[in-house]
């Protein structure tokens, strides 16, 4: 008996083990949207030291992916307003599924899976209604499309899922914009961006609104830490001197606080954060700015600010070893608190997400 259930224990151990896991594709730790030099677009795959894995044609330029937790599977999404999304075989590149946005819908370029990796949310535009939706996906069956349900706001871009746990958790941006007139805001200045929690059925837990004065401040991305705190950066929509801060750090059923770095430092990132991460430590968070060409580092706790980096067309950051990585325009792979720097002949596009 004690053999059998022996037997019985390990063969059900095995049926439970992915059976394309990431190993099968090199290893890779971060995904990347990518141009290539002759113009076309790629899903790059890179490891721990900036190297690449692989690297899978995309049929138009993309913005962020979604991977799965444990398939060597992933979804590249299209930059706003694109409509389409690919989900990839990453071992050879084979195309498993494409998610088409519904009529008088567009992707805002971001998505999550379920913590058990069975769904896949989308977040996107009802720019007909101008208000923002979130779309429920069978990750399970061909990436059907299984439900909805409202973001809590207008605008969402980026989303996550809380560590652990089933909680979506909403950038929505609050600007209103239509296919019509590409990426031109329609509601300014009467856009309110706020961070919204959602259970995986689509109830609000908790929606944090911007100040007043500070409505102007487009919340776009986000990044959690482990004990569920989140940190969410914004672009200021209006005079560059005028900027409010561009991060804020946030737990579920509390405050938000709020991070600036000194005047000079602050100003030379031109009111745009354009990612936001959690060093691997969790000590510190940075946003990064393309268009200031800095990455600027913050105390967790404190919000205290603790220094920048500069790196021309810097966007993509993601944890490294205790410190961090970061991807450019230019092709840069660069370690900030850490041993890392690759060049490579692609034009990394804004985010780096982390396997």
């Amino acid at each position: 008996m004690t053999s059998r259930r022996r037997f019985l224990a390990g063969a059900l151990a095995a049926s439970a083990l992915p059976t394309q896991g990431w190993a099968s594709v090199g290893h890779p730790k971060y995904l990347s949207a990518a141009q290539r030099s002759d113009g076309s677009h790629a899903l790059v795959g890179l490891r721990e030291d900036g190297t690449l894995a692989f690297e899978l044609t995309l049929p138009a330029r993309g913005h962020a992916a979604a991977a799965h937790a444990a398939r060597a599977e992933a979804v590249a999404f299209a930059r706003r307003p694109g409509t389409y999304a690919v989900v990839l075989d990453c071992r050879d590149g084979t195309v498993l599924a494409r998610m088409d946005a519904p009529k008088r819908r567009h992707f805002y370029g971001h998505g999550v899976f379920s913590q058990d990796g069975s769904r896949l949310y989308t977040t996107e535009n009802d720019y007909e209604g101008a208000s923002g939706m979130i779309g429920v996906w069978d990750a399970m069956h061909g990436y059907q499309r299984i439900g909805e349900f409202a973001s809590g706001g207008v605008g969402p871009h980026e989303m996550l899922r809380l560590p652990d746990q089933d909680v979506l958790v909403v950038a929505n941006g609050g600007i209103h914009t239509h296919p019509d007139t590409g990426r031109k805001p329609l509601n300014m200045p009467h856009i309110r961006p706020n961070l919204t929690y959602l259970d995986g059925k689509g109830a609000v837990m908790q929606r944090v609104q911007m100040e007043d004065d500070w409505h102007l401040n487009s919340i776009r991305h986000i990044a959690a830490r482990p004990d569920g705190q989140v940190a969410f950066a914004m672009q200021w929509q209006g005079e560059v001197w005028d900027a409010p801060p561009l991060l804020g750090l946030h737990i579920l059923g509390e405050e938000p606080r709020y991070a600036i770095a000194d005047e000079g430092p602050h100003i030379a990132m031109k009111g745009y954060a354009g990612s936001v991460a959690y060093s691997g430590s969790g000590d510190w968070v940075a946003i990064s700015s393309p268009r200031g060409g800095f990455v600027q580092r913050f105390d967790a706790q404190s919000g205290a600010f603790l220094g920048a980096v500069g790196a021309a067309d810097v966007c993509g950051i993601s944890a490294s070893g205790s410190g961090m990585i970061a991807t450019s325009g230019k092709g840069r792979v660069v370690g900030i608190k850490t041993e890392i720097n690759a060049d490579h002949a692609l034009a990394f596009d804004n985010h780096l997400i982390a396997l």
